[in-house]
């Protein structure tokens, strides 16, 4: 059976492609059915915008960030995640050409999406679709929701190897993970919204142990470990203690989780 590489699959040029009459019948269905969604080879040349949009929809739904960071903390003026060299210390205005326009007063709404984009984006690349998910998850435990929601944020793997100082920042700790330098009770996890349960011992694995970031993160001054994080440096090793609360997180600016539950209950 001689069969040809073509950039369009299940699409016949002649008799390129030769197959019994009999598998041609049992299969050509669902061949057409798997790779053109829409139905049918022909309609897939017909259709090839509203497929590639589709791939590029997929992308964009991608919860890498693909704007600049610091935008962010132009655009809501405060010094987010508290580095000395982020632009906003000395450029107070906004991003863009109409950063410096005068800003009027926020609505009740505007106030509440400024605290869920604040809180969001502190955690560096979380998708919407993410943070909503630990919004519905926190509104499901029993107590104050908002309470909750800071509790599971803080137990994403990234943030607990964020918050033990093994990386320099939020968005290094998410890249740490994703690239597999990091052990959960012995094993591999590279997944940065995994959720770290109390007791659970996080890891820098043997062979990353000596990357300069490592190194330059546990002797940086500028930041502390909270008391429910049990670091050890010298181990590179982290545990969870115990489930943090709003006032025990140490959040460079003001958080307001209960205008992001008001947001999204609204």
């Amino acid at each position: 059976m001689l069969v040809t590489v073509s950039p369009f699959p299940n699409f016949k040029r002649g008799n390129t492609l030769r197959r019994n009459s009999l598998s041609d019948r049992e299969t050509g269905e669902k061949e057409s059915r798997l790779h053109n969604p829409i139905g049918g080879q022909r309609n897939f040349i017909r259709h090839w915008p509203l497929f590639l949009f589709f791939e590029l929809e997929c992308i964009a739904k991608m919860s890498n960030r693909v704007s600049s960071k610091y935008k962010l903390d132009r655009r809501m003026g405060e010094n987010i995640w508290g580095r000395p060299k982020s632009p906003v210390n000395r450029r107070e205005y906004g991003p863009g050409q109409h950063g410096q326009r005068r800003k009027g007063k926020l609505s009740d709404f505007g106030t509440q999406l400024r605290a869920k984009q604040k809180l969001k984006g502190y955690y560096g690349s979380i998708s919407e679709k993410q943070f909503l998910a630990t919004y519905k998850e926190a509104s499901r435990i029993k107590g104050n929701t908002a309470e909750n929601l800071i509790g599971l944020l803080e137990r994403r793997l990234d943030a607990v190897v964020y918050r033990a100082k093994l990386v320099p920042t939020v968005f290094a700790a998410r890249q740490f993970v994703n690239h597999g330098h990091v052990l959960v009770n012995g094993k591999r996890v590279n997944v940065p919204s995994y959720r770290v349960q109390i007791d659970d011992v996080v890891e820098v694995r043997q062979k990353s142990r000596e990357m300069g970031l490592v190194l330059e993160a546990i002797q940086s001054p500028e930041r502390d470990v909270p008391d429910y994080i049990d670091a050890d440096h010298k181990k590179l090793t982290a545990k969870l203690v115990r489930i943090p609360l709003l006032a025990d997180v140490p959040y460079p600016v003001m958080m307001e989780p209960n205008l992001v539950i008001e947001f999204y209950s609204s």
